[in-house]
């Protein structure tokens, strides 16, 4: 799936570990088509020959092949070359663990070195590794090694939600979620199976219906993170609070308060009455930027006839908003709290993602969190069909 026509928020900071990536990408990430790495070494860009040594040598020379020795000519040709790291990385691991046994420090790095690059050439459309990490994976579930047998369970989870987002067949995701709870309730306090969560959360919520699997995520792993000792853990819960205020936002009114421009007070109480258009927007937000001119357009269109539209400015100066605004002859009027992402009002609903477009009738209550190009106009004809 594609973020191309939004902004997201950056992810908070993980502790460094070679599965990080992916739970980070591979629920929604799949990389352009690559030409084989032998293409590669033919330009000069060449992953050398897995050598014989010990488990130390082999992990030091998988270690040394990113970044490569010698600069791509091209994206086409670094991707090629990624992925004949991924086919030697397998091959180390393998190397490492016939030589090593469970109890050996080294034992769990290979593993995980493993699972990383079996991940990678499954998102590179290799059946045959998909199916190598299945079984491999499955196979560490019940390892004593704690780290090993968490690692494993979480990527089975990221696998199976990349055949589902692949197949676009989302009857898995409840059994999906229950997976991902199971693992973040056994283990509340790391990060990573937090992360995990978070993710699929993100992941849901972008398929086309997919608020209400989405909301009964949030509402699952909400609670757990909220016991978590640790505190980007909890930070996480904090925000899925939001999140899921924001996906039940439906049929509900909303509370907006806060300072605008001008300096005056706003509370959208003041709009009662009114449809109402809230826009979470920055001037640094290209897709932001390009709504606008629609938005002015609907704004001149309905305005007149009672459709008001409240920005909620995510910038942090003050100055480049007023110069946008002067410039663009925005004539709504704009919140401005001068906290970026931590606005109190974002904050509240949860918003990890600009612009967050969403259409308020004239009962008080939302109508939908998508107004966003042709669907705001499509909207507002309904809604003002008998206004004359």
């Amino acid at each position: 799936m594609s973020f191309a026509r939004s902004i997201r928020r950056p992810l908070l900071p993980l502790v460094a570990s070679l599965a990080a990536g992916l739970v980070v990408t591979a629920l929604i990430e799949t990389p352009a088509p690559a030409q084989p790495p032998q293409a590669a070494e033919a330009e000069g860009l060449r992953v050398p020959p897995v050598p014989e040594g010990t488990p130390a040598e082999l992990m030091a020379f998988v270690e040394g092949l990113i970044p490569p020795k010698t600069q791509p000519k091209s994206r086409e040709e670094m991707i090629a070359y990624i992925r004949g790291v991924a086919d030697a990385s397998v091959q180390v691991a393998d190397k490492i663990l016939a030589q090593v046994q469970a109890t050996d420090p080294i034992y769990e790095r290979a593993v995980k070195l493993k699972l990383e690059a079996l991940m990678g050439l499954t998102r590179f459309g290799d059946d045959t590794a998909s199916t190598a990490l299945a079984t491999f994976a499955s196979g560490l579930v019940d390892s004593p090694v704690a780290g090993v047998a968490l690692e494993a369970k979480r990527v089975l989870v990221v696998a199976e939600a990349q055949q589902m987002f692949a197949s676009e067949k989302f009857d898995a995701a409840p059994a999906l979620v229950k997976k991902a709870a199971a693992i973040l309730q056994a283990n509340p306090d790391d990060q990573q199976s937090a992360m995990l969560a978070m993710q699929l959360c993100s992941a849901l919520e972008q398929i086309p219906g997919g608020e209400a699997v989405a909301a009964d995520a949030l509402a699952t792993f909400g609670p757990i993170l909220a016991t978590s000792k640790d505190e980007r853990v909890r930070g996480m819960g904090e925000s899925f609070a939001g999140k899921l205020r924001l996906l039940s936002l439906t049929g509900k009114p909303m509370d907006i308060k806060g300072p605008l421009l001008d300096g005056t007070a706003f509370d959208l109480k003041s709009l009662a009455g009114k449809v109402v258009l809230v826009d979470f927007w920055a001037t640094w937000c290209g897709p932001c930027v390009a709504e606008i001119p629609n938005v002015v357009e609907q704004y001149e269109k309905y305005h007149a006839k009672g459709f008001e539209v409240i920005g909620i400015s995510l910038d942090d100066d003050r100055e480049k908003v007023d110069a946008f605004v002067a410039e663009h002859k925005i004539p709504w009027p704009i919140i401005f709290a001068g906290k970026g992402w931590e606005d109190p009002v974002a904050q509240f609903y949860g918003i990890s993602g600009i612009p967050q477009m969403i259409l308020i009738g004239r009962d008080g209550n939302v109508i939908t969190l998508n107004a966003r190009g042709e669907r705001l106009g499509e909207q507002l004809v309904e809604l003002f069909k008998d206004a004359g």
